[in-house]
Parts: structure tokens; C-alpha cells; sequence
């Protein structure tokens, strides 16, 4: 939930023009559009791609749980244009056994004007914790995050960092956002996958070790989703997938190949599954761990066999966003560091859901995330 104009301190108190009807509502299809040269505007030309419209309308409109009640909000100044915008997408949660639709808050745009910045405002007061069911995004800017706090929200610490594993020291340092030129970086990067054999011959201790008697295999999706109910029962508030929820979330998901390929593995030990994991695969970069599930209390063997299973593939890292269940898991690696990604922030009504999520007792991340959306990545 990105935003790049900073919203001033005055514009909520801003009275509005008398002479102009400017308000919220409900962003329709042919705002697509208008919303598309907000964001171009906002996040230097990332809007631009010709696919842009299109997915934006696949995302937000064709969603299985899409209604105009949970849907984006545009600021329309009553003169034929929008000036700022926030881009949400339904998510349906279990809260302590309810059922409740979560609205994951994806971009927050402004035109920089001082219009774009009283209907940002506006926007925002909209969201405020009293007036919510839940609204979560775990990629708020510094100036977002300030705002979810002004409006009563919480920010989540550890769910606001990325873990990194490294398995290939060389080849992982070479940077993934294309600053090396193509017709350079295929001979580098031949050069630092020899060099990075012969490390690990010399020190193979960098490598993660498999876990005894541990499986890694790939599945179907279908596989992850089988694991979801009994692995997510110990947390009070969790993702509801129904078989249309999860198969169009990978489904779009899947349309990200920026990151890689979107694929599915359980672990099993003894024949019997303990955890499963979905995974971008880019074996020539690192693999994006989207979301990982395991029994409760086998957090050390899914954790290492995941990274042992990565590892054997040939990727150079992997990387992933911390969830308080597995950190202990996670500490145990060696070469792995965290950094800060973007801010998970979480605005409720609801005491006992921001108390749980405050406590950790909340699954969130990957699928139930913005992590796998082109609007993050892919454009």
C-alpha cells in the first residue's frame, strides 16, 4: 500500500469547495482508466505496461468474493476526474470462528495535487480502525504507516520483515533488478555459479542440511489446500480459501512469472504430511516462499527440509515474509538475514481480531498478501 505524495497534515481540515460535489465511492470498470494514470503517475511509469488495464480488471472485478461493498475506493471531484485512488481486494477470514471479509489494501495513489491530496485524505479517514471490519497490507511506505497509526491502526513487526537464505554466496549477490546488462549477466553469472561449486566443495556446511527422515516432493495446489484446516486451526484468525478462492488466487498468482513458476511441495515424514509450501521457482535467482504450513510443533523439519529442497535446485537464495510461528525455525539457519520489506499494517473495529494479530495468533502472508501481484512485481 505504497504512497508516493505525502498527504499534509492540513488536508483533512480542509473544508471542502462549496461548489464542488467531490466524494468517495465505489471504483467501477471504466475508472480503470483513470486509475491506471494515477499509478503510472504515482510509481514512475509502472502502469504503463499495455497488460496493465486488463489485469487490473481481472484483480478487482473478477475476484470470486468481489462486491461494491468491500471493493476500491476512487475520490471523484464531481468534474470528470479522480485524483486519488486505493486499490482493495476482498479477502474472506475465520476470527476467533466468524466468518468476516478482510479487505487487503494494495495502492495508495495521489495525483499530487492539492485535490489528489484532500481526497487521499478523505480516503484514509474512511479506513479508520472504528469504521472497519479489517483492512490489512503488508507493503505500506513510511507515510502510509503513519497514517494507519493516526487512524487507530497497528503495525506488526515481525510480519514487516522479508527473511533472506542464502545457498549460492556468489551468485546470489548479483542484483535481481536488471542493472547489470542483459548480454553481460548470462557470462557473470556462468562465472559465479563455477565459483560458487567450488566454495561449496571447500565449505559445504553453507549448504542447509536435510532434515532426518523428511520429504520434500512436488504436489498439486490442491495438496496445499488440503493441508490449510487442520494446519491453520491454532491461529484465531486465518484465511478462508474455498476451492474457487485458492484456484483463482494461484491462478493469478501464476500470472507473475517475473518471479518465476508458481509450485506447490509437501513434506512428509514417515509416509505422513507434516507441512507444504508454495514457491515461485527461478533457478537461475532466488525462489519467493509465498506461504508455508506445517503440524504444530514440526516447524524445524518442514522449515529445513523446505530449504534443503530449494537448495537442490539449483537456486541461489531464497526469500520470504517472517511469520512469528516459524521464527524459531528460521533463526536455527545459517546465512540467513532479515531486512525490512514494507510495513504490515492492520486496522480493525473488531478488539479481539487486532488483539490476536497483535499476539501473533494470526496466518497472513503470501496468498493472503499482495507478495504474488504484478502490481508489486510484475510491472
Amino acid at each position: 500500500m505504497n504512497m508516493t505524495s505525502p498527504i499534509p497534515v492540513s488536508a483533512e481540515e480542509q473544508p471542502a469547495n462549496p461548489s464542488s460535489r467531490g466524494h468517495i465511492r465505489a471504483m467501477r470498470r471504466s475508472d480503470i482508466p483513470a486509475v491506471q494514470a494515477l499509478f503510472t503517475r504515482a510509481f514512475h511509469q509502472a502502469g504503463s505496461a499495455p497488460d496493465f488495464a486488463a489485469y487490473v480488471e481481472a484483480l478487482f472485478f473478477d475476484n470470486p468474493n468481489y462486491s461494491e461493498a468491500d471493493s476500491s475506493l476512487v475520490y471523484d471531484n464531481g468534474k470528470g476526474a479522480i485524483n486519488s485512488a486505493i486499490l482493495a481486494l476482498p479477502m474472506p477470514f475465520s476470527i476467533h470462528g466468524r466468518r468476516l471479509m478482510g479487505r487487503l489494501l494494495c495502492a495508495y495513489m495521489s495525483d499530487g495535487t492539492a485535490a489528489g491530496a484532500l481526497g487521499a485524505a478523505r480516503i484514509a479517514r474512511s479506513l479508520r480502525a472504528s469504521q472497519v471490519e479489517m483492512c490489512f497490507t503488508d507493503n505500506a511506505s513510511p507515510v502510509s504507516a503513519d497514517h494507519w497509526i493516526a487512524g487507530g491502526g497497528a503495525i506488526l513487526s515481525q510480519e514487516s520483515l522479508e527473511w533472506r537464505r542464502v545457498f549460492r554466496p556468489l551468485s546470489a549477490s548479483i542484483p535481481a533488478s536488471g542493472k547489470i546488462p542483459r548480454f553481460a549477466r548470462s557470462g557473470l553469472a556462468s562465472v559465479l555459479s563455477l565459483a560458487d561449486r567450488l566454495i561449496l566443495r571447500w565449505k559445504p556446511s553453507i549448504l542447509p542440511t536435510a532434515s532426518p527422515d523428511c520429504l520434500a516432493k512436488d504436489a498439486p495446489f490442491s495438496a496445499f489446500l488440503e493441508c490449510v484446516p487442520a494446519m491453520t486451526e491454532r491461529f484465531s484468525v486465518r484465511p478462508i480459501w474455498s476451492r474457487e478462492d485458492f484456484d483463482w488466487l494461484t491462478r493469478m498468482a501464476a500470472m507473475n512469472g517475473h518471479l518465476g513458476r508458481l509450485q506447490c511441495r509437501v513434506v512428509e515424514s514417515k509416509g505422513r504430511t507434516i507441512g507444504a509450501f508454495l514457491f515461485f521457482a527461478n533457478p537461475k535467482g532466488s525462489a519467493t516462499v509465498l506461504n508455508l504450513l506445517c503440524e504444530e510443533g514440526c516447524e524445524v523439519e518442514v522449515v529445513g527440509q523446505m530449504f534443503a529442497s530449494l537448495a537442490a535446485d539449483g537456486h541461489a537464495a531464497a526469500t520470504g515474509m517472517v511469520l512469528p510461528f516459524f521464527m524459531n525455525a528460521l533463526m536455527r539457519q545459517r546465512r540467513l538475514t532479515f531486512r525490512h520489506r514494507g510495513y504490515f499494517c492492520l486496522n480493525s473495529r473488531h478488539e479481539d481480531l487486532a488483539q490476536a494479530a497483535k499476539a501473533g495468533q494470526i496466518y497472513v502472508g503470501g496468498l493472503a498478501s499482495e507478495r504474488w501481484s504484478k502490481l508489486v512485481t510484475g510491472f
